[in-house]
C-alpha cells in the first residue's frame, strides 16, 4: 500500500502531508482513507493538541481523482471513507473532531481542498494559490461540505458566485471571502503554519476544545443553544488543574504549563 499521507509529530502538533505529487495530490479512495486515519490519530492520541495540513509538490490538491472515487461510489453507493469511530476530515460522516486543524495551501487548491479548509479552523495560502469549486463543470455537485459551509462563511451571493460557475479565484479573493486568514509567502508557509500550531498547542487543551465546540454549536444550532451551554462548560473548566495552573502562572508572571487535565 502506497503512503499517500505522511505524518510527523512535533511535540503536541501532528504534521500531515499530502504525498501524491505526480497526480497533483488528487484524492483517490485510498488517499481519502489514509487522511481519515491521520485525523483519527490526532483525535485518539492524548499528547496531540493540533494538526497542520500541508502538501508535497507544486500543488495542494487538484481535488478528487474523480474516476477512482466515482467508480467506488457507483459500486458501493456509500461515502468513500469508512471505519468504526473514524474521524472524517470533511466532517460529513463519523464522529466529530474535537481538536483544531490548520491548513496551509499552495498551487492549485480545488474542490475537496477548499472543502477541507472550510471544515478546518485556521487557513493559510501562498500568494499564487488558485482556488475553484468546479464540480458543476463535471456534471456533479460538491459532497465534502461546500454547499453547507460556503454560504455560511462567504455569504449567500459570494458562495453562489463560485459554486454555480466553478470559476477559479485568487488567494486575495479567498482572503476577502474569509476562506483564508493569512496570505504567506510559499517558502514560509510551513514555518508559519507550525508557528500558529505551536501557539494553539501552548494553550490549555481542554479550554481550546471547549471553545471550538461552543463555536461550532453556535454555528450549527444558533446563539441560544451555544449560550445555554456557556455557564456549565465554563464552571467545569474552572475545576480543572489547567485552570489552577493558568491562575498560578499569571500571578507568578511565567508561561503556563498545561497538561490537559
Amino acid at each position: 500500500m502506497a503512503e499517500l499521507i505522511r505524518t510527523e509529530i512535533h511535540q503536541h502538533t501532528l504534521e500531515i502531508t499530502f504525498d501524491r505529487p505526480k497526480e497533483r495530490n488528487a484524492f483517490n479512495v485510498e488517499m481519502l482513507q489514509q487522511l481519515a486515519n491521520a485525523f483519527t490519530q490526532l483525535e485518539d492520541n492524548p499528547e496531540l493538541r493540533v494538526a497542520v495540513i500541508l502538501a508535497a509538490g507544486k500543488h495542494f490538491t487538484l481535488g478528487l481523482d474523480l474516476e477512482d472515487v466515482a467508480a467506488h461510489m457507483r459500486k458501493h453507493r456509500s461515502y468513500p471513507i469508512h471505519g468504526e469511530n473514524i474521524v472524517d476530515p470533511w466532517a460529513i460522516v463519523g464522529r466529530e473532531r474535537k481538536k483544531p486543524v490548520i491548513v496551509a495551501a499552495h498551487g492549485f487548491c480545488f474542490t475537496l481542498g477548499i472543502e477541507l479548509m472550510l471544515a478546518s479552523e485556521i487557513r493559510l495560502a501562498a500568494p499564487s494559490t488558485r482556488f475553484a469549486q468546479m464540480e458543476v463543470q463535471r456534471g456533479i455537485m460538491p459532497f465534502g461540505g461546500a454547499t453547507i459551509r460556503m454560504p455560511r462563511e462567504f455569504g449567500w451571493g459570494n458562495a453562489m458566485r463560485y459554486l454555480l460557475t466553478g470559476d477559479v479565484f485568487s488567494a486575495e479573493e479567498a482572503l476577502r471571502l474569509g476562506l483564508v486568514q493569512e496570505i504567506v509567502e510559499q517558502d514560509r508557509l510551513r514555518e508559519r503554519a507550525l508557528e500558529l500550531a505551536g501557539r494553539v498547542a501552548a494553550q490549555a487543551p481542554l479550554a481550546v476544545q471547549a471553545t471550538l465546540a461552543n463555536a461550532r454549536l453556535g454555528a450549527r444550532e444558533g446563539l441560544a443553544a451555544a449560550a445555554e451551554r456557556l455557564l456549565k462548560i465554563t464552571t467545569e473548566l474552572m475545576d480543572t488543574e489547567d485552570a489552577e495552573e493558568g491562575v498560578r502562572s499569571f500571578v507568578e508572571k511565567r508561561a503556563a504549563q498545561f497538561k490537559g487535565r
